[in-house]
C-alpha cells in the first residue's frame, strides 16, 4: 500500500504524564504533530475495552467487551487489521500484554511478536527493537506498537509517581526512535489507551478518561491542537490515511484533512 501508518499505544499515560516525564522530545513532538491533551477514552477506561474501542470505533457497549477478559463479539464488527487485509495490506503488531492479541482476528496479522513485560528491564525497547527490525526487514503497511510498562508502574507505585514518570521518558524515547527512523515513510499515531490516578483506573474520573494523542504526516497540519475528539476517532483516521474503507459499524470520524 502506498499509504503507511504506525500506531503506538502507551498504555496508561496521562497528559500531564507526558508533560512532566522530563523527556526532550516532548516539546519536538507537540511542534511536528497534530495533537490533543484532552481526547476522551471509553468507559470502561480499562485497557482492552480501550483497545478494542481504538482498533474497532464502537464503545464497549457495542462491541461487548468490558474488562480484560476478551469474550467474542455477538454481533461482529471488523476492525482495523481486518480492514487493511480486505484490501491486502499487511499488518504488525508488537504487545507486551498478551491479551491484545483478540485485538485482530486470525488471519489479518501478518507479523507478530509477544514479550512478557515482566521479563526485561524494559519491554517497551525490546518491543521497540523488534519492530525496527521487522518494518526495516518486511516494511509491513500497518505497524502496531504497545508500550506496556507505563501502566505496570502506574499499579505498582502509583500514577505520577517518579517511577511511572520514568518510564513514560523510557516510551517517548523510543517514540523518538521509530519517527527519526520512518516518519519520511510512514504516518505515525501516538496515543494511550486511557490514564490512571492513585494505583487504579477504570472510573468515569476526568485522571482516567482523558488522554494524549499525537498524528504526524502529511494529512495533519503540525503544531495544531484538535478539538472534540475521542479514541474512537482512531481507526477512522488511520484507515482514511491509508485509503482503507470504513466498516459499516464505525462510530468515529477521520481526523485528517
Amino acid at each position: 500500500m502506498k499509504n503507511k501508518v504506525i500506531l503506538i499505544s502507551i498504555d496508561g499515560m496521562r497528559p500531564d504524564g507526558f508533560l512532566k516525564c522530563g523527556h526532550p522530545f516532548v516539546n519536538k513532538l507537540m511542534e511536528i504533530s497534530a495533537f490533543s491533551l484532552k481526547t476522551q477514552t471509553v468507559f470502561p477506561s480499562v485497557t482492552l475495552p480501550c483497545h478494542m474501542s481504538m482498533f474497532h470505533s464502537v464503545t464497549p457497549e457495542r462491541h461487548g467487551i468490558t474488562t480484560n477478559t476478551y469474550v467474542p463479539q455477538v454481533r461482529p464488527v471488523r476492525g482495523l487489521c481486518e480492514q487493511v487485509k480486505l484490501m491486502g495490506g499487511t499488518s504488525a503488531m508488537f504487545i507486551g500484554w498478551e491479551e491484545l492479541r483478540d485485538l485482530s482476528r486470525p488471519g489479518s496479522i501478518d507479523y507478530s511478536t509477544y514479550v512478557r513485560f515482566d521479563r526485561y528491564e524494559s519491554a517497551d525497547t525490546v518491543l521497540t527493537d523488534r519492530c525496527i527490525q521487522c518494518i526495516d526487514e518486511c516494511k509491513p503497511d500497518f505497524v502496531f506498537l504497545y508500550m506496556v510498562d507505563t501502566d505496570e508502574e502506574g499499579h505498582a507505585k502509583g500514577w505520577m509517581g517518579e517511577e511511572y514518570l520514568r518510564k513514560i521518558n523510557i516510551a517517548i524515547a523510543n517514540v523518538e526512535r521509530v519517527w527519526e527512523r520512518y516518519h519520511e515513510d510512514y504516518s505515525i499515531v501516538i496515543t494511550a489507551d486511557h490514564g490512571g490516578h492513585d494505583r487504579t483506573h477504570g472510573t468515569l474520573e476526568a485522571e482516567d478518561m482523558t488522554i494524549p494523542q499525537f498524528y504526524i504526516g502529511e494529512r495533519f497540519d503540525a503544531g495544531k491542537e484538535l478539538e472534540d475528539i475521542s479514541i474512537l476517532d482512531t481507526a477512522p483516521t488511520i484507515a482514511d490515511i491509508m485509503g482503507v474503507p470504513f466498516a459499516p459499524e464505525w462510530e468515529g470520524k477521520s481526523l485528517a484533512r
